[in-house]
């Protein structure tokens, strides 16, 4: 029985390295997560990068991110303050829609919040990579996101003026 992780490591041309399945590991072990690479790096080391001896420096795994993203396994987002951001790349998704906070900076996927119009927004972006296929792009994903303030802040906001 073979590793799912070996499997798509193998299936998207790379080795199946200790620190390859790891990184993929964890992203897709974390779906509706983003991370920048610190906090991917952070995340990695409190999973006991010492204990087996597999500790990632941080241009191994800038190196490893770069791999994944370029054959389709990870997603990167570059937010508004030209923040770069991973997470796992669904096979079956067109478009991947997120919000970004402009304050605290979180990016929070809305597949729940814009369920209703899932459907449309699939369609949309499928005829919008087919349209670009057919003018010879490849290797292509679609990033939708929406930018503003997220209600825990705007809450936050609020409250504050409301003391202040």
């Amino acid at each position: 029985m073979t590793d799912p992780i070996d499997a798509l490591l193998s299936a998207h041309g790379l080795r199946r390295t200790v620190a390859a399945r790891r990184v993929l590991g964890w992203l897709l072990a974390h779906p509706d997560t983003s991370y920048t690479h610190a906090q991917l790096q952070v995340a990695l080391a409190g999973e006991g990068d010492a204990a087996d001896g597999s500790a990632l420096d941080r241009v191994t795994l800038y190196r490893l991110i770069d791999r994944l993203t370029q054959v389709g396994l990870l997603l990167c987002r570059v937010d508004a303050s030209r923040v770069r951001r991973y997470q796992a790349m669904p096979s079956s998704v067109h478009a991947m829609p997120h919000f970004e906070c402009q304050s605290c900076h979180r990016d929070s996927p809305l597949e729940s919040a814009l369920q209703a119009s899932a459907d449309d927004l699939d369609r949309a972006a499928q005829s919008a990579l087919e349209a670009l296929k057919a003018l010879g792009y490849q290797g292509m994903s679609l990033d939708f996101a929406v930018r503003g303030v997220c209600a825990d802040c705007a809450t936050g906001a609020a409250t504050a003026a409301a003391k202040g």
